[in-house]
């Protein structure tokens, strides 16, 4: 295209924040010579007053071209187009009159963003957007001052549900989970079965689909089979349960989520930039969530370190993890393996010991040991 990337133009005391745009053809077009994009961080959740939105886009006809992109693939407000001299002007009336932030451009922490959480949901196991918020704050200087490989996105779903299906769209991927057991309202599912509560919360009503089905529409949709009905009520093995809410969302006011809940962290989502898109793998199974969260920090610092130690220029933390393997991810954070960690066989053979595993360690007579394997 027209377009050339001039990579980050910075104001004062950033290091990202704006993205440079530039037509390469500013004699021929010098109204879009230069047409800058500008991320201004959103609230966690989303939440905006019809107050602040006025005066965002007031300041945006004055300073901008009025374009805006609400919201873009990191969550951020993205505003479309300005000139270079307008972004100091710019950056000084969101930060000092409007009290807003820019958000996260270059290989920096993007902005991080979380579904509604317990603000608006049911289903949320933590609060997703206090989490992200803290998060936010807590990495300032990660977002502000790009010193990574590449950009590293946090996501913040509340549940398993995926609201802002960070499992795809994340490095680090926090998913809202619990582990005991799925509560049950027997006298509900027996409503349900009975006609008398519409299914799916009403979403479905007016469609010619005939009684709601049990068996058909939850217990045989189960990816694990993990549920029955037995004299009249609904069983579940949660032992098999892999969360997947299509049962609580069927049946909201049958069932409920448990009461022991956390979040489960994944890592290296990312879109197919370099080596193909790639979905979450599991790195942490389960932990609380609990202010002031230095368990989850450690595990974030702990995978940056690694990351900025050994990524490649322009390697997401996906990209790392696949040419050197979960394991070492896992190791960053010393954490112990555990079967949740498994995607698939291993189809190498070969076994690699490190020395504190191997009694004795390395050392060894190797002519003792060849008396025993004679050439």
């Amino acid at each position: 295209t027209h377009w050339k990337h001039g990579g980050i133009v910075g104001v004062f005391g950033y290091g990202g924040g704006v993205i440079g745009r530039y037509c390469d053809q500013p004699q021929m077009f010098p109204g879009v010579a230069h047409f800058h994009t500008v991320r201004v961080a959103q609230p966690a959740g989303m939440y905006y007053t019809t107050d602040f939105l006025k005066q965002l886009c007031d300041l945006w006809d004055m300073r901008g071209s009025g374009l805006t992109n609400m919201h873009g693939a990191t969550g951020d407000i993205v505003l479309l187009g300005t000139t270079t001299p307008q972004l100091e002007e710019f950056y000084f009336e969101l930060t000092h009159k409007m009290n807003n932030d820019l958000g996260g451009s270059g290989s920096n922490l993007r902005t991080p963003a979380s579904c509604l959480g317990d603000s608006r949901c049911e289903w949320a196991c933590y609060d997703a957007q206090e989490l992200c918020y803290q998060m936010t704050q807590e990495y300032q200087d990660e977002l502000h001052r790009p010193a990574f490989p590449y950009k590293f996105k946090f996501k913040f779903d509340g549940c398993p549900n995926g609201c802002v299906a960070s499992i795809a769209r994340s490095d680090m991927s926090f998913i809202g989970t619990w582990r005991d057991d799925i509560r049950i309202d027997q006298e509900a599912v027996a409503a349900y079965v009975g006609g008398e509560i519409q299914p799916n919360g009403g979403a479905h009503s007016g469609k010619d689909w005939g009684a709601f089905d049990i068996q058909k529409e939850v217990i045989d949709l189960c990816p694990t089979e993990c549920m029955w009905m037995e004299d009249g009520k609904l069983q579940i093995n949660n032992r098999e349960c892999t969360r997947c809410m299509h049962c609580l969302n069927v049946m909201p006011r049958a069932l409920r989520i448990g009461n022991d809940r956390g979040l489960s962290i994944l890592v290296g989502a990312k879109a197919p930039i370099l080596d193909g898109a790639q979905m979450g793998s599991l790195l942490v199974p389960f932990i609380k969530v609990e202010d002031p969260y230095d368990e989850i920090k450690e595990i974030i610092e702990g995978i940056w370190e690694w990351w900025m130690e050994e990524g490649k220029n322009r390697e997401r933390l996906g990209e790392l993890i696949k040419r050197q393997g979960l394991a070492k991810a896992i190791a960053a954070v010393g954490l112990t393996p555990v079967p949740q960690h498994v995607m698939e066989p291993r189809h190498n053979p070969y076994i690699f010991w490190k020395e504190k595993d191997v009694e004795g360690g390395w050392d060894r007579d190797i002519a003792d040991y060849r008396k025993h394997h004679q050439r």
